[in-house]
């Protein structure tokens, strides 16, 4: 065993000290699983090792990465409790795919994280994924502020009927923008709604916006009780006004156009409707920190709220369990189906063309 060494963390995370700046950095940063462990350790414990059953903070290394409480004799492994909990999959592996999710401008879908890092089968690439997307929804988040744009839209195949609000077969997602002076737009948040009643609104409104801040709404005739008291409201009727609803609105109709572009483009289209609210909190993530001058932030942001979710098992994770047969993502052969993937781990370099 070593001794442990408390280790602090700056309280403004820098690029190229607390992340890696480029895939170059990341490559020299995590060569193998001992170093994606301590990153771990690094980030959980940031003042240095605390047993989650004592409180203990005096503790040893084992050779096994673990660690050894003085106070109460338990083995705790810094991936305990989290959503690498007890996973067969290297954590390089872990690390390189959490890299890719964050570092692309529009994501990576499951099935091109299959092809990049050669998992036996879709599922265990979509569950990674999704594990992701389910650490970004627990995280905690600041609420909007200043001047906010608020209005709804929905998700869903073309069909015939009604359109807009009410439209059979369809999810409606409220969508809230901040408008920067004097110019542009600053974070977003999205959120599925059973409707567009006043009590659906009042609820998504209280949740992300800021008491106090001034709201831009259509002319819903939902707006003024659902805003009533808490926020300064400016509606204005769309058809009233002459205008489009993108000009009366920009931000949100910006946002709205953004998201399904992406999901048509980078996930073709492909999601569960049970799903769906995983994957708006993701596109939030990503453009909530579009400015961020070095990608490796939302690395760094990711691994952060994915050591404080708490484990998911495959079943929790996915609506439907038992998925058809007939989808091409999950038509594999069994002897795949339970291949875990291989290490990424390049500390022992083997050479397969001198074989």
């Amino acid at each position: 065993m070593e001794s442990k060494t408390p280790q602090v963390r700056s309280v403004a995370p820098r690029a190229g000290v607390d992340y890696p700046r480029n895939y170059a950095e990341f490559k020299a940063w995590f060569p193998d699983d001992a170093a994606c462990l301590d990153y771990l350790d690094w980030i959980r414990w940031p003042h240095g090792f605390v047993c989650p059953d004592c409180g203990g903070s005096t503790a040893w290394r084992m050779k096994c990465g673990r660690w050894w409480c003085k106070g109460c004799s338990t083995r705790i492994s810094g991936t305990a409790g989290t959503i690498f909990h007890r996973t067969r999959t290297p954590l390089t592996v872990w690390f390189a795919a959490a890299w890719h999710f964050t570092f692309a401008k529009n994501g990576v879908s499951a099935m091109t994280l299959h092809r990049i890092l050669g998992f036996g089968s879709y599922p265990t690439a979509w569950a990674m994924l999704h594990r992701f997307r389910c650490a970004i929804s627990h995280a905690g988040h600041d609420m909007l502020s200043g001047h906010v744009e608020v209005d709804e839209t929905v998700f869903g195949g073309v069909r015939h009927g009604k359109r807009g609000r009410g439209a059979g077969g369809k999810v409606l997602v409220a969508i809230a923008v901040e408008l920067l002076s004097p110019k542009g737009f600053g974070r977003c948040r999205l959120q599925i709604i059973p409707n567009a009643e006043t009590e659906a609104l009042k609820t998504f409104i209280q949740k992300h916006i800021k008491p106090g801040s001034t709201i831009y709404t259509d002319g819903l005739t939902s707006y003024p009780g659902a805003t009533k008291d808490e926020y300064l409201h400016h509606g204005t009727s769309v058809k009233g006004s002459g205008k489009d609803a993108n000009e009366v609105l920009p931000g949100v109709h910006r946002v709205a156009a953004l998201v399904k572009r992406w999901l048509m483009g980078t996930h073709q289209g492909s999601f569960e409707e049970e799903h769906l609210q995983a994957y708006l909190d993701e596109f939030a993530f990503r453009f909530n920190r579009r400015k961020s001058t070095h990608r490796g932030m939302l690395f760094y942001r990711l691994i952060e709220q994915c050591i404080s979710m708490h484990p998911m098992s495959f079943r929790e994770l996915v609506a439907n369990p038992k998925p058809k047969v007939v989808a091409h993502e999950f038509a594999v052969s069994a002897k795949l189906r339970h291949k875990a993937p291989t290490s990424l781990d390049i500390s022992v370099p083997s050479h397969p063309w001198r074989s």
